[in-house]
C-alpha cells in the first residue's frame, strides 16, 4: 500500500486528478481536564505558553488527520486535496477538532 499524499493546495505538482472520490473527513472531540486547568491557571497570571493545552491540541489535530487519512485509504484514494483544519466548541469546556479534505485519484 503506497502512502496518501496529502496537501493544502488544490493541485499536486506532477501528477493529475483523475477521478474525486469525495469528501473525507476526521474528527475527535476533547475536554479540558481540572488538573490542566489549575496548572493553566498559573500559566495564566505569569504568562507564556501553556504546555498542556498545547499537547492536547496538537495530539487531537493528529487523531482527526489520521482518521482522515484511514478514511481516504479506505476509499481507495492517491491523495487528499484541499485539506483544512476546523475545531469547534461542543460544549463548556470541550472542542472538536476537525479534519477535512477531498479524496482523489490521481494519473
Amino acid at each position: 500500500m503506497s502512502e496518501v499524499i496529502v496537501t493544502t493546495g488544490n493541485e499536486i505538482s506532477g501528477a493529475q486528478v483523475v477521478q474525486v472520490l469525495g469528501v473525507v473527513k476526521g474528527n475527535t472531540v476533547r475536554a479540558r481536564n481540572i488538573g490542566r486547568d489549575i496548572g493553566a491557571g498559573f500559566k495564566n497570571m505569569i504568562g507564556g505558553e501553556i504546555k498542556t493545552y498545547t499537547d492536547m491540541t496538537t495530539n487531537a489535530r493528529d487523531e482527526a488527520f489520521n482518521r482522515m487519512v484511514n478514511e481516504a485509504i479506505d476509499l481507495g484514494a492517491d491523495a487528499i486535496i484541499g485539506m483544512r483544519f476546523m475545531t469547534s466548541m461542543i460544549m463548556q469546556g470541550a472542542s472538536e477538532m476537525l479534519a477535512y479534505g477531498t479524496a482523489v485519484k490521481l494519473r
